[in-house]
């Protein structure tokens, strides 16, 4: 293999033979140009000078006999009409001349030529014409005719050789100029022939020179590629040819030794993923077997709690009833202690039994109408609602794919957590709604109670997660992680929108169904609602006020003056804000 850089190179290889052909290409175009320059003039020159000058050459002899002619009559008739031709054969002949001179300026022999015809008939009508003219109009036709002897006649033969010998040296000139065209249209044919065989001589160069330089280096770099590509990544390319061959092959081997390098890497790197895979696949089934063992024993665990739990409750309210008073002040508050604490451990655990069992214990997807739901839920929180004389509302909400417990759940825990966190000086006011964005329903709940905080908006929805005290607020901090894993459950996400005027509004997703977007996507797009991120201001109500709108208010009388949900926790509505 040649050093890479040694010899000429591609480039300059093909300009030097571009740059010798366009020279030769060049110079015989320019000979072809200039031998056609040529050929013009000469063909002009017999289309404008030869050819006329032949045809006035017959113009002018036969002037000269028209002259004679007309001598030869008037000799004979004496009659003055007969010198008419005459005197026209003596002008023609004058503007044929000059006529021919001015074409003579490239053929001194013609000119020559034709000053002897001019001399000849010059002295033929000086010593034969003129004199019988004067001698028929003095002394009649017989003297006139005496004139016209043998030696009249020569005198007029000499004229009419003269003109032959200009005719012949015309002829000869044009058979000159003829020549001449045949002899520069034979150059330029074999000029022509002369680029046409460079133009295929160079063709054919470059041609063996791209086979030689180009194809049969390629091709060798290919079959090499092609065995590397097949797997024989140990195999050095070596390339011959131009010096930008050279160095592609060894760009080229420097790619296949990375390669090769990296493909080491590689399968030292899988068969570490491998192993590593077979541990990860031993700790998943490790942690499977744990997560069915925990999920067993939080079952059994908390249903094993169930009983102890009811007696110890059981029996403390029955020492709370029969011995409220007949012991001391210290005693009572011992024993309601005792009773509240049990009551919460039931609720507690009632409430992690429903979050482990959603997504686990399914009954399948159908199709669930939320005005059905909020129906269920309005007569599940009707109490709580006469206790805080709140108002419930919704407008027309949309038919989704779900389960129809957990979203009555996800709904009741929403319209609970609202009217717990109500302000003291305004009855509560709940408002669900929807609106469908692209291919989801976005759904709100919307209340004017105490609001949440920007900077608390993420961690109400962490299970246990508690903003107040349970004294201020009752609950088990775990019912707006039900909703998040309600929601999630079927495919959306929920978020807190704290820029509301007030209250709060916790908004969440829900999948549509085809039908329903394939409806909206044929309605006129300007009514379309734009699509709502989850820092979206404009209320959903707002988006939805032309549905017909349900209202589940409170407009019977206050209930008592204690709570509720009288220690109910089953139906999980008790959260955190």
């Amino acid at each position: 293999m040649k050093p890479v850089g040694s010899g000429w190179s591609l480039r300059r290889r093909v300009i030097t033979l571009l740059t010798v052909v366009g020279v030769l290409l060049i110079g015989l175009a320019t000979a072809e140009a200039a031998m056609a320059a040529r050929n013009r003039t000469q063909i002009d020159a017999i289309l404008n000078e030869t050819g006329p000058l032949r045809v006035q050459s017959q113009e002018l002899l036969n002037a000269v006999l028209d002259q004679e002619t007309a001598v030869r009559g008037y000799a004979v008739s004496g009659d003055p009409a007969d010198l008419s031709p005459y005197e026209a054969g003596l002008d023609q002949e004058k503007a044929t001349i000059k006529a021919m001179r001015a074409l003579l300026n490239d053929y001194p022999q013609i000119g020559q030529e034709l000053r002897v015809v001019e001399e000849t008939a010059e002295q033929w009508r000086e010593a034969v014409a003129e004199p019988v003219i004067a001698t028929t109009e003095q002394d009649g036709t017989r003297a006139g005719q005496a004139l016209v002897t043998e030696q009249a006649r020569q005198r007029f033969d000499e004229v009419r050789s003269a003109v032959d010998d200009l005719q012949q040296e015309i002829l000869a000139a044009r058979e000159q100029s003829a020549a001449n065209v045949r002899n520069s249209s034979n150059l330029l044919v074999l000029l022509l022939i002369i680029a046409a065989l460079v133009v295929v001589v160079a063709g054919a160069v470059l041609l063996l020179s791209l086979d030689r330089m180009v194809i049969r280096p390629l091709t060798g770099l290919a079959t090499q590629v092609r065995e590397v590509a097949e797997g024989d990544y140990q195999h050095r390319i070596a390339t011959v040819g131009p010096p930008e061959f050279i160095r592609l092959g060894d760009n080229v081997d420097a790619m296949r030794q990375k390669i090769a390098s990296d493909l080491a890497e590689v399968r030292e790197a899988r068969e570490r993923i491998e192993w590593v895979n077979s541990q990860l696949q031993k700790q998943a089934e490790e942690l499977t077997r744990s997560n069915r063992d925990l999920e067993q024993f939080a079952y059994v665990a908390s249903h094993d709690l169930q009983e102890p739990l009811r007696k110890v409750a059981s029996f403390c309210q029955l020492l709370q009833r029969r011995y409220a008073g007949q012991l001391d002040e210290r005693a009572d508050q011992y024993i309601a202690f005792a009773v509240d604490g049990a009551q919460r451990m039931q609720r507690l655990i009632n409430d992690l039994l429903a979050f482990s069992r959603i997504g686990r214990l399914t009954t399948g997807f159908v199709d669930v109408d939320l005005n059905k739901v909020m129906g269920d839920v309005a007569g599940q929180t009707e109490a709580a609602r006469q206790y805080a004389d709140a108002e419930l509302t919704w407008t027309e909400l949309p038919v989704i794919r779900g389960e129809e417990p957990l979203l009555t759940n996800l709904l009741a825990n929403l319209v609970s957590n609202s009217i717990k966190f109500r302000r003291p000086d305004a009855p509560p006011k709940v408002h669900i709604s929807a609106r469908l964005v692209g291919a989801e329903w976005e759904i709100s709940c919307q209340d004017n109670g105490i609001g949440i905080e920007p900077e608390f908006a993420d961690k109400i929805f962490v299970i246990f997660q508690r903003l107040h005290s349970k004294d201020a607020y009752p609950g088990t901090g775990i019912g707006l992680a039900i909703v998040k894993k309600i929601v999630e459950y079927h495919g959306g996400r929920v978020w807190v929108d704290t820029d509301v005027p007030e209250g709060t509004a916790i908004r969440f997703t829900l999948p549509a169904r085809p039908e329903d977007v394939e409806a909206a996507a044929a309605t006129d797009p300007a009514e379309q609602p734009q699509p709502a991120t989850a820092g979206d201001t404009t209320p959903a109500d707002e988006a939805s006020s032309a549905l017909p709108e349900h209202s589940a208010g409170a407009d019977q009388p206050d209930g008592a003056d204690g709570p509720p949900e009288s220690g109910r926790t089953g139906d999980m509505r008790e959260t955190v804000g």
